[in-house]
């Protein structure tokens, strides 16, 4: 068995297609589908459903699957272990975020980078559930999301970073209440423009209106925060955002409206990693990094 029979196996899994797999590695599709049909042999055991209309994978070509992606990752690895030991200026690193915390993996980044200059970071945003399963598939190493979502006797390993907080915020020329903090019930009474009811966030936020007894008059809904914080600039909307999905400051022309949101559950985010038997010296370095990051404070209003 060869580690290339593996890889092309994950391609495959991947594209669902033995042109488009054999394409990505690099080779013919007959020598792909050969080096397939030759795992098969050496395992004794069909891997691949060979059907014109239907493409997939046998039970036990899910298991050897399986097998093959943790083979793959282990490899890489050792790779990085030897690379990182001959120069500990490199190394790659996936890290999954969810959208509400996507202010902070500049900060993460910073750290990260300060430590490894050479470090190669691959960041993709995506919901809490897929970055668990991300983690899971070893596709990605490290997440970033609400720890609340980590199931408790799931293979993972976390760590709080910090306390999420709920703020109404609006552009200057939106009448808001000339306090600190706002009641649900006023906030409902705004023209507003929320995440998608997908998000968690816009699942608490909707929990609190519903607490209030109130409806909230929402005029757009949407997973993109760019759009949401084009809105704020453009002073037609006011949203409800946790305070790490705000724009910076140089994004607006004028400083934004904040008022606290009372009574808010404050759910925590953190770090979540696949807990592993033995973790590569970049992987353990950038854990340890990451960490230590102190957002708190920073995020308090």
């Amino acid at each position: 068995m060869f580690l290339r029979q593996l890889t092309y196996l994950v391609a495959l899994e991947r594209f669902r297609h033995f042109s488009r797999a054999a394409e990505h590695c690099g080779v013919s599709q007959p020598a792909l589908s050969a080096a397939i049909r030759q795992l098969e042999h050496e395992l004794g055991v069909t891997v691949v459903l060979r059907n014109r209309r239907v493409f997939g994978f046998t039970a036990e070509g899910e298991r050897v699957l399986a097998w093959a992606k943790q083979t793959i990752a282990a490899l890489d690895g050792l790779r990085q272990e030897a690379h990182f030991a001959h120069e500990v200026a490199g190394g790659s690193l996936s890290i999954g975020a969810m959208p509400p915390a996507i202010q902070i993996v500049p900060l993460l980044m910073e750290s990260l980078r300060a430590a490894v200059p050479a470090l190669h970071l691959s960041v993709s945003v995506a919901a809490s559930a897929d970055i668990l399963r991300d983690l899971g598939e070893q596709r990605i190493q490290m997440g970033l999301m609400y720890l609340d979502q980590v199931p408790a006797d799931g293979p993972f390993e976390t760590r709080h970073l910090y306390a999420e907080q709920l703020v109404l915020a609006a552009a200057p020329q939106v009448g808001l209440p000339n306090r600190t903090s706002c009641r649900w019930d006023e906030a409902a009474r705004l023209p507003l423009c929320l995440l998608g009811r997908a998000m968690k966030s816009r699942q608490i936020v909707d929990a609190c209106f519903r607490e209030a007894g109130c409806e909230p008059a929402v005029f757009l809904e949407t997973n993109s925060l760019e759009l949401l914080h084009a809105e704020l600039r453009a002073g037609r909307l006011a949203t409800i955002l946790p305070t790490a999905a705000l724009p910076a400051g140089s994004d607006t022309v004028a400083p934004l409206q904040i008022r606290r949101l009372s009574p808010c559950p404050t759910p925590g985010v953190g770090l979540v990693r696949l807990r592993q038997p033995v973790v590569t010296a970049l992987m353990a370095r950038s854990w340890e990094i990451a960490c230590g990051l102190v957002l708190d404070d920073a995020l308090k209003l």
